[in-house]
């Protein structure tokens, strides 16, 4: 949690423990981008992609084609809700025992936020964004605001779960994770003091912003950027070196390149992890008070829809 001593707190020798490895007779293939750091991308093209298809979804909806109580308008309500009803079927596949063995965990997941994007969409076309009544206004805000949540939980679960569909992580694995990548880091840039220092400096600071936690939320926040600065700095300050070790021995082209990819890599690896170990404690927060608010926000939605559905179909 936030108040717990962190691994990031000792300093960098400590912190990977053991002595210095000796460098490797030959160079390794550049590492490919690590796991984690391609999710974050594909989440990143994710959120575009929705915020694109939202927008989409509005200008066509404001184009005055139709009308919300016309038969493409109706059937698009009829369609979108039965969306968000299906919703239902994963919180209950995990909660009704008969259901367990039908599909699996990772297509229920995926159905439900295939359906949590597929649904909103759905009504804003039916809606056309003009609200004729209280309960259909309170009905469309209600469905915004859970799928609105939907969204940051989707994010939250990211953070303290191996993967989309993975179990959840603790912090003694990214404890543990994060003194192997400071092992990795050290035995490739001992001949860097000034990196080593800012490494450990950086560490001190990721205890910092975990203890706080949401306590001092800038500081929280702004981790990521400090964690930039330092990779952006830190790589710079060992390139320079490799060059002119470089220089000085000969090494030809290509193993320069190697290398500098090699320690840039371990670099940002070493980063992130003391990065996330910092931040998991308050993750893990913020992802049981989402829980405990997300909820209700359903409930809200459905009731507000079935007092829109039977106004409708009343008057």
């Amino acid at each position: 949690m936030p108040n717990e001593p962190s691994a990031a707190t000792a300093s960098f020798t400590t912190l990977i423990g053991g002595r210095p490895m000796p460098p490797p007779a030959r160079e390794r293939p550049a590492p490919v981008p690590p796991v984690r750091l391609r999710r974050t991308r594909r989440e990143l093209v994710l959120l575009a992609v929705v915020l694109a298809l939202v927008a989409a979804a509005v200008i066509v909806a404001r184009l005055g084609l139709y009308t919300a109580a016309s038969n493409l308008g109706y059937w698009l309500g009829i369609a979108g809700g039965t969306a968000m009803l299906t919703l239902f079927l994963y919180p209950l596949r995990k909660r009704w025992r008969a259901m367990r063995e039908v599909g699996s965990t990772r297509f229920w997941f995926a159905l439900h936020m295939t359906l949590g994007i597929l649904g909103p969409l759905l009504i804003i076309l039916h809606s056309t964004l003009a609200f004729g009544s209280l309960n259909a206004t309170v009905a469309f805000t209600s469905m915004a605001l859970v799928a609105t949540s939907g969204i940051v939980g989707r994010f939250l679960y990211g953070r303290i779960h191996h993967g989309l569909y993975g179990r959840r992580a603790t912090l003694a694995e990214l404890r543990a994770q994060a003194g192997l990548d400071s092992a990795a880091v050290h035995s490739k840039l001992a001949f860097v003091r000034p990196v080593e220092e800012r490494l450990t400096e950086f560490a001190r600071c990721a205890e910092a912003a975990g203890q706080a936690g949401l306590g001092h939320p800038l500081l929280f926040m702004t981790l990521g950027l400090r964690a930039l600065l330092a990779r952006r700095w830190c790589t710079a300050e060992a390139t320079r070196v490799l060059r002119h070790r470089a220089l000085v021995e000969g090494w030809p082209v290509d193993r320069l390149a190697r290398r500098i990819v090699s320690r840039n890599a371990l670099v940002a690896a070493h980063l992130r992890a003391i990065q996330r170990v910092a931040q998991f404690g308050v993750f893990e927060r913020l992802f049981s008070w989402w829980h405990v608010l997300h909820v209700p926000l359903v409930y809200m939605m459905v009731l507000s829809a079935i007092a829109h559905v039977v106004a409708v179909h009343m008057y």
